[in-house]
């Protein structure tokens, strides 16, 4: 098994970062044209906790070594399965994530939150901490070369696709308080 960990602070409230996260796969975001489609499959609030709980299913042009898809074989889509969690009271939003396509032969597990980043933040100037662990782990027997040549290749990959992700939520960020600060401005002036 593999291991990568990232810390990352956007220089964004948290409230602008929890409700950019929905639009991270967007127009605006062009570090993220493999993704195909995001299906929302349920979504709920617990009534107790004011927890908003969603499940999505990612769809995406695989983006596997070809000497990886040569080896194991495999289709041009992924599927990746997402869980989240928003507490709002918190102020913490959660994102679990699995891959769907290659389980048997590589999991892929991933952890993410936003949180308010307090020592960072200063009164009108908020920002907001970005944790991002994943487990990679290689399924293959006994072939334990092969196991860590796909393992090192596939966490080498996740830290480029980690670091284009957050270059490309910028963007969103960036475009989301351009255009609601707009729309703001146009609201105030009827």
């Amino acid at each position: 098994m593999k291991v990568f960990s990232s810390v990352y602070t956007f220089d964004y409230s948290w409230e602008e970062v929890s409700s950019a996260n929905w639009r991270k796969y967007c127009p605006w975001n062009d570090k993220s044209t493999h993704v195909i489609s995001v299906d929302t499959l349920s979504r709920d609030v617990d009534p107790a906790t004011g927890i908003l709980r969603t499940e999505r299913l990612i769809t995406c042009n695989q983006s596997a070594p070809a000497w990886v898809v040569s080896l194991l074989g495999g289709a041009k889509i992924s599927h990746v399965y997402e869980t989240s969690f928003v507490s709002p009271a918190d102020k913490r939003v959660t994102m679990c994530s699995t891959n769907l396509t290659w389980s048997n032969i590589l999991r892929v597990r991933e952890t993410v939150t936003y949180q308010p980043d307090l020592t960072a933040s200063s009164p009108g100037h908020e920002r907001t901490r970005f944790t991002q662990d994943a487990k990679i782990t290689a399924l293959c027997g006994g072939w334990q070369k092969v196991k860590t040549k796909i393992e090192e290749a596939s966490i080498e990959r996740f830290s480029e696709n980690a670091r284009r992700g957050r270059e490309g939520f910028e963007a969103v960020l960036e475009m989301s308080r351009r255009v609601f600060g707009e729309e703001k401005e146009r609201e105030q002036m009827k």
